[in-house]
Order: C-alpha cells, then sequence, then structure tokens
C-alpha cells in the first residue's frame, strides 16, 4: 500500500493570523508577519502530527491511494477519512497500462471514521496480476480552515504553540490535546468480522 498527496493545503489557507492571535505576539511593529514563515511550519507540522494520530484529513486535499491487492475482494477502506469523493479507481497491469475502471462497478461509503470503496456486484474489479490499483479521491472537511471541526482546531493550535515555544516536554501529543481529538481516534473493532 502506499499513500500519497495529490494536491496540498495552500500557505494562505492556513490560519496564520489566528494563530499569531492565539500565541499573543506584539503588534505594533513595522512588520507584523515577518515571523509568518516560522508560524506556518509550526502550524504544518501541528496539523500532520494531529492527521497521523486521528487518521483524519483537516484540509480538503486530493490523495492516491496505490495497492497490489484489494484488502477483501468487495471492499477496500480507505486509509483517511473523510472522503468526499472518489475521482476515479484505476487498474494499472504489469506492462503499466491503465484502465479507468467504470464507476458503476464500485460506491463509496461515506463516512467520517472508516470510509470504503464498495463492489456493486459481489466483487470488485480483479487487480491484474503483477499488477496494481490506484483510488484518487478527496478527503478533509472542507476546503477552508473554518470547516474543521472546533476541537481539532484549537488541539492544531495549541500544539503549534507548544512547538513555537519549545515546550512539548518529549510528549508529541500532550495529554490535555490527547484529550481533544479523542473522539476523532479511529475505532479499532476486531473478532466482529467489521472492516
Amino acid at each position: 500500500m502506499d499513500l500519497i498527496e495529490t494536491s496540498a493545503v495552500l500557505d494562505g489557507d492556513l490560519p496564520v493570523a489566528e494563530f499569531r492571535a492565539h500565541l499573543r505576539l506584539g503588534t505594533g511593529f513595522a512588520d507584523d508577519t515577518s515571523g509568518d514563515a516560522l508560524l506556518l511550519r509550526y502550524l504544518r507540522a501541528a496539523i500532520a502530527a494531529i492527521e497521523a494520530r486521528t487518521g483524519k484529513a483537516l484540509m480538503a486535499r486530493g490523495f492516491r491511494l496505490t495497492l497490489d491487492r484489494w484488502r477483501w475482494a468487495d471492499s477496500q477502506a480507505l486509509p483517511v477519512a473523510p472522503v468526499t469523493a472518489v475521482g476515479a479507481v484505476t487498474l494499472i497491469d504489469a506492462a503499466g497500462a491503465e484502465t479507468v475502471v467504470a464507476a458503476d462497478r464500485w460506491r463509496l461509503v461515506v463516512d467520517r471514521h472508516r470510509p470504503q470503496i464498495l463492489a456493486t456486484g459481489a466483487v470488485l474489479p480483479q487487480v491484474p496480476t503483477n499488477g496494481a490499483v490506484t483510488v484518487d479521491f478527496t478527503a478533509g472537511f472542507g476546503a477552508t480552515w473554518d470547516a474543521v471541526p472546533d476541537d481539532l482546531r484549537e488541539a492544531v493550535l495549541l500544539l503549534a504553540a507548544q512547538y513555537y515555544e519549545g515546550r512539548t516536554g518529549g510528549d508529541p501529543i500532550p495529554g490535555s490535546i490527547a484529550a481533544l481529538v479523542a473522539r476523532w481516534m479511529p475505532v479499532r473493532v476486531t473478532a466482529g468480522g467489521h472492516r
């Protein structure tokens, strides 16, 4: 399995002004935005940590999942949530030739925690021998920072502030921040057949 981002959140879409206000940085200087590059780095680091912890893409962007086989014959869980759209499912044979799978052969199950591709028939299209399948999809709560749930926005700002102040104490996600993201953690169900 290989997961890559096919698009990125632009710097201008990140809440730099909100983060600056959160830090209570002084104002009135000739250039209040001179430290924005550093603030952006801490915001991106905090967003990456929260996304890794929760399995959620906070802001919408494109992803490509590449597999050498389906996890199950009739379904495939997507590793990032929430998924808002699947652009294409493409089979790639051993020679590299690509075939886009007709959209009526699969469907997206929208779920904030566990989105999946399901076969509309008995099974998903067979992955070619020595080939692969790619799933191009968009994941995230929305295109703007305001679309991110309040508790996750607060967790990002708190963690970014701790990075800024150099006070993480070696704990990648301190307890107070972990409490904010707890309800967004992936649910692991075993022994019941849930995928």
